[in-house]
């Protein structure tokens, strides 16, 4: 049976900071992959005999490569930086060639060597990678696509951050972009760069204001260690008033009792992706994002004040996990993700179409729900729902909240909701 590919972690200080047993792999191979910085750090040590193969940009060729090693009973070493498992290539290559194709000899993590340079605990870190494409600044409302994303979500509610970084996602970068999500007064950032190396330095403590305006050395990584803790907050059911609303005239909002049913029909999980379609004062995607926390809303609404004061409550809650588009749908819908939950609040009269287009895009298992107070869109749901083949079902609710009169209390009625819900079956 041929010898496994052996997947080495090694860090900067190169053959040094290398085992023997390492290092017996590396003399004993006939092919060596890596990247060229780290093949440079061991090939003066490597008989001539030793084929080198740069990676660089070609990261999905390399079980090809290993594979026709084998088959010529070649001996074969990757070359990886610190952990290989640990948000490193070993968790493809193993997937690639099978757990008995390859053996894993680490290094240390860099990010293990980074919290103890600060001298700190680390097994409550939540390990996070940036090192990906460049995607730019982070903006709010930024989809899941960004390079920044997982980071800006693990601030939301995580107290210890160790990150992987890249010359573009740098440790200035991070800092404005944890600012333009709203914890630029939630967390110190601290950099550890050119580990094990000669000018290896360290940055403590550091305030994001202060981070953002530096430039560091690579490579780096990042430690954000929370100082304000997160706000207390209820994941939903949040009171009407604790929302921005059109004003003077107030209302535009879908009510506490609707939302809370809305929310529950529409069955979301964790991981959930949403639609909010007619937004109004973003009220239910916003409350959806909370309890999607690892997910992410997509919300379009066409009233420019409206939009401007989703896009306030969104600030004002922190809910990096939510992007609200200004624009009449189904405009622009072609470019969200299929969904798993679709609430419908306002359709901008283009309700049977959008319904149509909602239950072929729909993943299986997804629910959408309506909010109707008009009989006329109850009809029109119905019908399109009904046309499509959908089973759906209707709750009427009618809300009476207490005002106070003199000394005494009374009921006041809400207009009656209907709420019109679907769940498209798996195939």
């Amino acid at each position: 049976m041929s010898e496994p590919c052996a997947l080495i972690g090694i860090l900067d200080d190169g053959w040094a900071g290398l085992g023997e047993t390492a290092r017996n792999r590396l003399r004993s191979a006939q092919l060596l992959i890596g990247a060229r910085r780290t093949l440079e750090l061991v090939a003066p040590h490597l008989p001539s005999r030793v084929k080198q193969r740069a990676m660089d940009g070609q990261l999905g060729r390399v079980p090809e490569w290993v594979r026709a090693a084998l088959a010529a009973g070649q001996p074969s070493v990757v070359l990886a930086t610190g952990d290989p498992l640990c948000h490193g290539i070993g968790a493809f290559l193993i997937g690639r060639l099978g757990a008995d194709g390859v053996e894993v000899l680490p290094a240390a993590s860099t990010l293990q060597l980074a919290f103890a340079r600060l001298k700190r605990p680390w097994q409550a870190a939540r390990i996070v990678s940036v090192h990906s494409r460049d995607a730019g600044e982070w903006t709010p409302g930024a989809t899941p696509d960004h390079g920044l994303y997982p980071l800006v979500r693990a601030a939301a509610d995580a107290t210890l951050i160790g990150a992987f970084t890249s010359p573009e996602n740098s440790p200035d970068r991070i800092a404005r972009a944890l600012i333009a999500a709203g914890h630029g007064a939630d967390f110190q950032l601290s950099v550890a760069a050119r580990l094990g190396l000669p000018d290896e330095s360290v940055e403590a403590d550091l305030p994001l204001a202060d981070a953002a305006a530096r430039r560091f050395p690579d490579p780096n990584i990042v430690v954000l260690t929370r100082i304000t803790p997160p706000e207390p907050r209820a994941v939903f059911g949040f009171d009407d008033a604790d929302y921005i609303q059109r004003t003077p005239e107030k209302g535009l909002i879908t009510k506490q009792e609707a939302r809370a049913l809305s929310l529950a029909k529409l069955g979301l999980r964790p991981d959930s992706r949403v639609w909010d379609i007619g937004a109004g004062s973003g009220s239910v995607g916003l409350e959806a994002a909370r309890i999607a926390h690892a997910g992410h809303v997509w919300a379009i609404e066409k009233n420019t004040a409206d939009a401007a004061n989703a896009r306030d409550n969104a600030r004002r809650l922190k809910a990096s996990n939510y992007t609200l588009v200004e624009g009449r749908a189904p405009d622009g819908l072609d470019t969200w993700p299929d969904p798993d939950a679709v609430f419908i609040g306002g359709s901008g009269g283009e309700l049977a179409g959008l319904i149509r287009l909602i239950l072929t895009r729909l993943r299986p298992g997804g629910r959408l729900v309506m909010n109707f107070v008009t009989l006329e869109n109850l009809a029109t749901a119905t019908a399109a729902l009904s046309d499509a083949g959908a089973t759906w079902d209707v709750v009427q609710l009618q809300a009476s909240r207490s005002q106070p009169i003199l000394d005494m209390h009374r009921l006041a009625a809400h207009n009656p909701v209907w709420i019109v819900s679907t769940r498209k079956d798996a195939p």
